[in-house]
């Protein structure tokens, strides 16, 4: 059975921590300066069991304005709110930012509770639940029922009590497979123990013995021991709150708004894309560039907002915008968050983020604006394909692209990303153990580019086989390791783009042709290098006793090295394929029967000279053919 957590809201003194107290027993304040000043100011945990068998835990919130920061921090992971009001008061001005921060927020359920009941008489009784009613007209608890209470008599506690419990029924069960989540709102230490934490946990599950990752730190910890309500438990699951004690983390490492969550999960950021709403009876509106306080989780954090389509956002406007952070926090797409003003601090804005990782924006830009509508309108498996049409000149793998896109788990990520392969949008590389996810528009996009660039490439240099997958890596596919490189060129030579030929790349439809002068030349050299066998000549030479073009001579002879119909040994000197091959054969049958070979020997048994013999040699060397020993050679 799911355990749900009620937190309430109201104005300072109208008896939320008095009604806790009645409710379990139990009394939530715990600082010495609460106790003797008769107000919250921290905020404060206990819980007590429903009729029907649920476990409730609440957060008891401050309801002094001073303090909104610490109720921001405890109001984030609840389900029932109980919006409590003084009957002797009415509706306050704490009262009114309670509300609207709970309605920017989006909380669904709640209740409002009349406390001080047996103060008032029963026509001012029906004049308050009157005012009340019409305040809540604008808001999620304008049907909700109204329930007055005296927490020091007991009357309407019953009644209160299976208000909850019904709609504790109704409560919407937090996602229990997204990755492992909890704001830290509490951290502390306990002698023997050592560091404990404390927070809703808003998804997943954890157990004792997990490893964890503090974010936005990114330290790592394990998990010693898992508490839910004072009992210890083996494991904690989403909607529950939850003390955690971790190993070998300082006290004074950590703060609130930090988050504990799966290693490697989340990304620390200090940039988010929002959709964000303004209040209708915010005091002021916001312009481009105003500095206010970032209210997200259990963090607060000062950012500019840059307004992505207007110069102003008013009262009850809503807009997309980037929020430029001032401190990293770590935050997921679809959390919300609230605004308030650097000073006085006033509540006047929240809204949901889409990016919680966004590169840089440029304002007014439409294909921006796209973006984010997209993003906005909430179908996982397109927001990730177009998270990765954004990104795959990032070449991002797998692992990186879940912490990017959302709090999900990675069974329910690989379900959306095989839809997206089955219909064609995105590919799919694995490479060892990496896997890389690249859109298929980026892909034809780049095999555009490739194409281009052979074809420039094949008209300046029709005699050349190709260019060099190194040459294409450097130009067209940078930053990346060699083995994701070759995956994409194959790629490519799968749809027909290209062709591979060892080292080289070319379109797939070009082939070297000689024209007429090109054939002469090239029949020219071969005559005169197999004439030469092992004394070959010099290229300069040639091009002297036949007065050929020197540009048209060094294509041609370059065509023929890059043919292997000759093979280069050094800066000037080539041989033909069968002279080279008949060379190392006669060195290997040389020193299998002596078992090594001068350069003396090497020269003789070719009948050449030394400079050609000892340039031979040094190529068996590179070529590891042999192997120099002394004045020897031996085989490699």
């Amino acid at each position: 059975m799911k355990d749900v957590i009620i937190g309430t809201a109201g104005h300072i003194d109208h008896g939320k921590t008095t009604l806790i107290r009645a409710l379990t027993g139990r009394d939530t304040d715990r600082l010495k300066e609460e106790k003797e000043r008769g107000i919250s100011i921290e905020l404060g945990f206990t819980w007590f069991d429903l009729p029907s068998g649920k476990r409730a835990g609440i957060v008891d919130v401050p309801g002094h304005e001073r303090f909104i920061k610490n109720m921001l921090a405890g109001v984030g992971g609840v389900d029932i709110v109980v919006l409590v009001i003084a009957a002797d008061e009415g509706v306050m001005p704490q009262t009114r930012e309670h509300l609207n921060i709970l309605k920017l927020l989006q909380v669904k359920k709640g209740i409002i509770a009349l406390t001080k009941m047996d103060m008032i008489d029963a026509e001012w009784l029906e004049l308050v639940t009157e005012q009340v009613r019409e305040e809540v007209q604008d808001s999620f608890l304008k049907d909700v029922s109204i329930i007055p209470v005296s927490s020091t008599k007991g009357y309407g506690l019953k009644e209160l009590i299976t208000e909850i419990d019904e709609l504790a029924e109704q409560a919407d069960n937090r996602r229990g497979d997204g990755i492992f989540r909890l704001p830290i709102d509490r951290a502390f230490t306990i002698t023997g123990f050592g560091t404990v934490v404390t927070g809703t946990l808003i998804s997943g599950s954890v157990s004792e013995g997990d490893r964890v990752e503090i974010f936005p730190i990114k330290k790592e910890t394990r998990i010693r021991t898992v508490q839910v309500h004072e009992n210890s438990v083996k494991t904690a699951t989403s909607g529950q709150r939850v003390a955690l004690n971790i190993a070998n983390i300082r006290l004074d490492e950590l703060e609130r708004g930090n988050v504990l969550a799966s290693p490697g999960s989340m990304l620390p950021t200090i940039m988010i894309d929002a959709r964000m709403e303004m209040l209708k009876d915010a005091e002021r509106s916001i312009d481009n560039r105003d500095r206010l306080r970032l209210y997200h989780g259990t963090a607060e954090v000062m950012c500019r907002v840059i307004l992505l389509d207007r110069e102003e956002l008013k009262p009850g406007e809503s807009a997309f915008v980037q929020l430029r952070l001032e401190e990293e926090i770590a935050c997921q797409k679809d959390d919300r968050f609230v605004i308030r003003t650097y000073s006085p601090m006033i509540t006047i804005a929240g809204g949901t983020i889409l990016d919680s990782n966004p590169p840089k924006r440029k304002r007014f830009k439409e294909d921006v604006i796209e973006e984010l509508k997209i993003k906005e309108q909430g179908n996982p498996a397109k927001v990730i394909e177009q998270y990765i049409l954004k990104n795959s000149q990032k070449y991002q793998e797998r692992k990186e692209i879940i912490k990017m896109t959302g709090n999900i788990s990675e069974e329910y990520f690989s379900s959306l990303v095989n839809e997206l392969i089955t219909e064609g949008a995105i590919i799919d590389l694995h490479i060892g153990e990496e896997n890389y996810l690249l859109h298929m528009q980026f892909i034809k996009e780049l095999g555009t580019k490739l194409s281009d660039m052979l074809e420039a490439y094949h008209k300046k240099n029709p005699l050349k086989p190709g260019i060099s997958k190194e040459e294409v890596k450097s130009k067209l596919i940078e930053n990346v390791k060699q083995r994701l490189s070759d995956a994409i060129f194959s790629i490519f030579e799968e749809m027909g783009i290209i062709k591979l030929d060892n080292q080289y790349i070319s379109l797939k439809s070009f082939k070297i042709e000689f024209n007429k002068m090109q054939l002469q030349i090239r029949d020219f050299i071969m005559e005169r290098f197999k004439g030469s066998s092992f004394n070959p000549p010099k290229p300069a030479e040639l091009i002297t006793e036949k007065r050929y073009n020197e540009g048209q001579f060094k294509m041609v002879f370059d065509a023929l090295l890059d043919s292997g119909m000759l093979v280069r040994v050094d800066e000037d000197i080539a041989f033909t394929k069968d002279a080279y091959d008949k060379a190392v054969e006669v060195v290997r049958t040389h020193i299998k029967d002596n078992g090594a070979i001068t350069l003396a020997e090497f020269r003789d048994l070719l009948n050449t000279s030394r400079k050609y013999a000892m340039a031979l040699l040094d190529s068996f060397d590179q070529a590891k053919i042999t192997k120099r020993v002394e004045d020897k050679r031996i085989l490699y």
